[in-house]
């Protein structure tokens, strides 16, 4: 079949029950345990692996966790809230906020903010950015860091590799503390850790080792962001958040997936990491993207780095071979 953007067309209920089987099994069949726990965040791959476990198990054996922290955007647990009702699934909030002051999070990262913008008035929000000419221009993939005021004001700074470093050591903890909140309540029902990462997300390692990224299934892994959209209109997610873009919600300054990770909308990446996996040709992608053969170099060539990068999340950890 020749490339076109009908190649990540599935039908809905077919992959849906699928899923479901999936699920099923691994619960009962491979863990042996009673039902599923699920972080939801108030976005698109939440609500959807929770409406996936409900058609597995049924809503009595599907627990939902809301696990806010200083930086959340406060839609986040609205809208989890609300598609946890939805599915008449039972939840409850734990803000992680404390875990994190203790572990010094915000003190270790505001450090960071602090001596990159000497004397800066309090309170700001920041975030993390990449350029987001990939398409356009042959660039090194380096971070800067965008403040915003309380008076509207933004300031921005090419972010030096040591401060990123400490900034993302520090930001990792959100995912692991909420990690430790899953398996505690999953633990505690004999139930599993249902993970929520697609494929565009795996492939590409765009989540955190023993955070988002330690869980038992993961429903969604092997489907296209596209095709997440799909079954979420299918299963009746709610429209606040099939409308909302895609964040890693963990900076203070709202930031999208596109501009903090992926610097192209998922309409165009995931048809051009479609290409790169199944061995699509450059020229073939290009037509039917409408995007140059040079455009799509560029970006293979900052996803074949991503995937190499993060090679090592999707893997065993090395070990001595008798």
């Amino acid at each position: 079949m020749a490339f076109s953007k009908n190649v990540l067309d599935i039908d809905p209920a077919k992959a849906t029950d699928k899923i479901v089987d999936m699920i099923r099994t691994s619960v009962t069949d491979f863990f042996n345990r009673k039902g599923i726990v699920i972080g939801l965040s108030g976005g698109l791959d939440s609500a959807v692996s929770a409406a996936l476990s409900v058609r597995a198990l049924g809503p009595d054996k599907v627990f939902g966790l809301l696990l806010p922290e200083n930086d959340s955007n406060p839609v986040s647990r609205e809208y989890g809230a609300k598609q946890a009702e939805k599915l008449g699934i039972e939840y409850k909030e734990v803000n992680i906020s404390p875990y994190l002051e203790a572990f010094g999070v915000y003190e270790k990262r505001d450090a960071v903010v602090r001596k990159l913008f000497p004397g800066v008035p309090e309170p700001f929000r920041f975030r993390l950015v990449l350029p987001q000419n990939l398409l356009d221009a042959d660039r090194i993939n380096a971070y800067s860091i965008e403040l915003l005021l309380e008076d509207g004001t933004v300031k921005k700074k090419r972010l030096p590799l040591k401060d990123y470093l400490e900034l993302m050591a520090a930001n990792d903890i959100k995912q692991r503390t909420r990690m430790i909140q899953l398996y505690y309540e999953a633990e505690r029902r004999h139930y599993i850790v249902c993970g929520t990462t697609n494929m565009s997300e795996a492939m590409q390692g765009f989540f955190v080792k023993f955070g988002d990224g330690g869980v038992d299934i993961e429903p969604i892994a092997n489907l296209y962001k596209k095709q997440v959209y799909d079954l979420g209109r299918y299963l009746g997610v709610i429209d606040e958040i099939l409308e909302r873009a895609p964040s890693p919600d963990t900076y203070s300054y709202v930031v999208s997936d596109e501009d903090f990770y992926f610097c192209m909308p998922y309409d165009v990446l995931d048809y051009i990491l479609y290409g790169v996996v199944n061995d699509v040709p450059k020229e073939e992608v290009a037509a039917a993207l409408g995007l140059s053969v040079e455009q799509i170099g560029r970006a293979w060539k900052d996803l074949a780095r991503k995937l190499e990068a993060t090679r090592h999340l999707r893997e065993m950890p090395p070990a001595t071979e008798f």
